[in-house]
C-alpha cells in the first residue's frame, strides 16, 4: 500500500525513529509532550493511541505522520477519517501484564479485518514475541501475504538483565533484535524493531537487519519535555551513525 513519501525515503535509508506514546495512553497533554519532543528530537513518526480526539490533536501539533495502535481494526476507521497517515496492529506489551496473550491466529485474522476495512491505509503488525522465533518468521511471512507493510518486532517484556549499563540494556533488547534479524530475512517488506531499545541496541537493530526502530518507554515515561527531546535526539544520532555490516556466512 502507499506509504507516506517521508516514511517511504526513512525506511529506504533505514534510520527509521517511531516515538511511541503508548496504546493505552489517552492523557492528551502526556500525548501532546510526547508527539512535540519526537518531532523537535528529530524523529521520523509517531504512534498513539487510535483515538479521533488524539489524532486531531497530533495533527494539529506536528508535521510528523501519525501512526496509530489499536487492537480492534474498527478503532483504525474513526482515527484515519480523524487523519491517522498509517494504521499500527501492535503494541502488545501494556497487554501482556494483565495476562492477555496474542497468538498467531488472532494476530492474522485482526490483519485480514483490518484490511477489509481499511485496504488502502499503509499497515504495521507487530509479531507477538511469545511465539518460538521459527514462529514469529512464519507468522511475519503469512502477514505480509495478507497485506501488513511493515513487520514490527518485539520482545523487551520477555527479556531479563542481569547486568547493569551497555550490557544490560543488549540484554533486554536481546529477544526483538533476535527477531528483526530472523524476520527481516524472510520478507521483502521493512521490519521495525521495537521493545526495549535504546540508543545503545538501536544500531544493533540496524546491523541486524531492521529498517528502524520504534521506541515508547524509554521517551514517554521521562518527567520533562526537554528530556524527552534530549533522548529523541540520542537516538537520531545513534542511528545515524550507525554502520550496516553485510556478513556472508
Amino acid at each position: 500500500m502507499a506509504m507516506p513519501s517521508t516514511l517511504q525515503s526513512a525506511f529506504t535509508n533505514r534510520r527509521v525513529l517511531k516515538v511511541i506514546s503508548g496504546l493505552h495512553n489517552f492523557d492528551a497533554d502526556r500525548v501532546a509532550a510526547v508527539v512535540k519532543a519526537a518531532e523537535l528530537g528529530g524523529a521520523t513518526f509517531v504512534d498513539i493511541a487510535a483515538d479521533p480526539v488524539l489524532v486531531k490533536l497530533a495533527k494539529k501539533l506536528i508535521n510528523l505522520p501519525v501512526c496509530v495502535s489499536a487492537v480492534e481494526p474498527e478503532k483504525f476507521v474513526v482515527a484515519v477519517a480523524a487523519g491517522a497517515d498509517l494504521i499500527e496492529i501492535g503494541n502488545f506489551d501494556s497487554f501482556y501484564a494483565q495476562g492477555r496473550r496474542f497468538e498467531a491466529e488472532e494476530v492474522l485474522a485482526l490483519t485480514h479485518q483490518t484490511r477489509a476495512l481499511l485496504p488502502e491505509i499503509t499497515l504495521s503488525v507487530t509479531v507477538p514475541h511469545i511465539l518460538e522465533l521459527d514462529q514469529q518468521v512464519q507468522l511475519a511471512e503469512e502477514l505480509v501475504k495478507a497485506g501488513a507493510d511493515i513487520i514490527q518486532t518485539e520482545g523487551g517484556t520477555s527479556s531479563q538483565p542481569s547486568h547493569a549499563g551497555s550490557l544490560g540494556l543488549i540484554e533486554k533488547a536481546a529477544p526483538t533484535l533476535a527477531a528483526a534479524y530472523e524476520i527481516s530475512r524472510a520478507v521483502s517488506v521493512p521490519v521495525l524493531c521495537a521493545s526495549g531499545i535504546s540508543n545503545v541496541t538501536a544500531p544493533l537493530a540496524i546491523s541486524a537487519g531492521a529498517a528502524g526502530v520504534g521506541v515508547g518507554s524509554a521517551i514517554n515515561q521521562l518527567n520533562s519535555e526537554v528530556a524527552m527531546i534530549a533522548a529523541v535526539r540520542g537516538l537520531v544520532e545513534a542511528l545515524a551513525n550507525t554502520r550496516v555490516l553485510s556478513i556472508e556466512c
